[in-house]
């Protein structure tokens, strides 16, 4: 009884008098503490400028005219509002058949890829099998090894393709599958497609740090393997599999390598982004009847604007999804 009112008198005290009394310790610890705080502000705030710096920039210059851009007065704010940059950046990437190609492909690529990337990554997870430390260490090399190195010998194998020689011993010919989709299709399948590597090493990770006694629990109530994994399990990894599906579509929505090694006869927002400065001059060239100069100035306008287009769906999504997928970050553990 004594105590709490001891402290009911202390805590009455003005914060002078408390300081005093602990001969200015409370002081010292109450500017350390803002101290750390501004610095902690400052740090944040200087990574978030770094990050969002470059975006505000491109959204100030894509409602520039070309006027502005060599206007030493305008610096953010343009002088000479305009809308045309948008409209000029659309049809230089056929953005309208660009987005439908990219969300079909995308979302089907994305799907298929973590279908398959979360059998593969349960089985290392939960199964014992000859070599499983030999295969996992292939998966490790696939997420080290650049895509470029073996980009020659998946020209070759697509463009004469053959199961086990059966196509040549019937028809005397290889087939082509050069200038389709379906080549990407198989190896998204086949656990080889852009980053399948990194999504099997982090579904894995996630299903190591699940109780193992769910599946027992399960396998004594009679379930099998395969019904445990797709009713027991496969809820449980929702935040992982969000988090890869949303990896997996922003990756595939920006590539470049696979999308012109394999679907470059399909018009993509990333292709189309990568040549929108090429499709630029010649739209200018096809519109003055002679070949013009474009200002590199005016060049980084238009490209701005086609990032920002497609940067745009893709923020949107993450918005859908953020809760999923901060979830999973904070739940994957790097449990070997």
């Amino acid at each position: 009884m004594t105590n709490v009112k001891t402290n009911s008198a202390y805590a009455k005290q003005s914060f002078w008098e408390r300081n005093k009394q602990s001969g200015g310790y409370l002081l010292r610890k109450v500017i350390g503490e803002r101290a750390v705080s501004i610095i902690r502000f400052i740090l944040l705030f200087g990574m978030c400028f770094m990050i969002i710096q470059p975006i505000l920039n491109k959204i100030s210059v894509s409602f520039m005219t070309e006027q502005d851009l060599y206007n030493p007065v305008v610096i953010s704010i343009p002088e000479h509002f305009t809308t045309a940059n948008y409209r000029l950046a659309a049809e230089l990437i056929s953005f309208k058949q660009a987005l439908l190609n990219s969300t079909l492909i995308s979302l089907t690529i994305a799907a298929l890829q973590i279908a398959m990337c979360t059998l593969v990554g349960y089985g290392f997870a939960r199964f014992e099998f000859p070599l499983k430390k030999f295969w996992f260490a292939c998966v490790i090399l696939v997420i080290l090894i650049p895509p470029q190195t073996i980009a020659s010998s998946l020209h070759l194998h697509f463009r004469f393709f053959d199961v086990l020689g059966l196509s040549q011993l019937i028809t005397g010919q290889t087939i082509n599958l050069r200038g389709s989709k379906l080549p990407y299709y198989l190896m998204s399948a086949g656990c080889m497609g852009l980053k399948n590597g990194l999504y099997i090493y982090m579904i894995r990770q996630y299903f190591r740090n699940i109780p193992g006694d769910l599946e027992e629990a399960a396998y004594v109530d009679g379930c099998g393997t395969f019904k445990t994994f797709i009713r027991i399990m496969l809820p449980q990894a929702k935040p992982i599999l969000t988090s890869c599906f949303l990896f997996a579509f922003v990756w595939q929505w920006t590539d470049g390598f696979y999308s012109r090694m394999f679907l470059g006869n399909t018009k993509l927002i990333s292709t189309g982004l990568s040549r929108i400065v090429d499709s630029l001059g010649a739209y200018i060239q096809r519109i003055n009847g002679v070949k013009t100069t474009i200002s590199i100035a005016y060049s980084n306008c238009i490209l701005a604007t086609g990032t920002l287009m497609i940067i745009v769906p893709l923020i949107v999504l993450y918005l859908f999804a953020q809760r999923a997928f901060v979830e999973s970050i904070s739940s994957t553990g790097i449990k070997m």
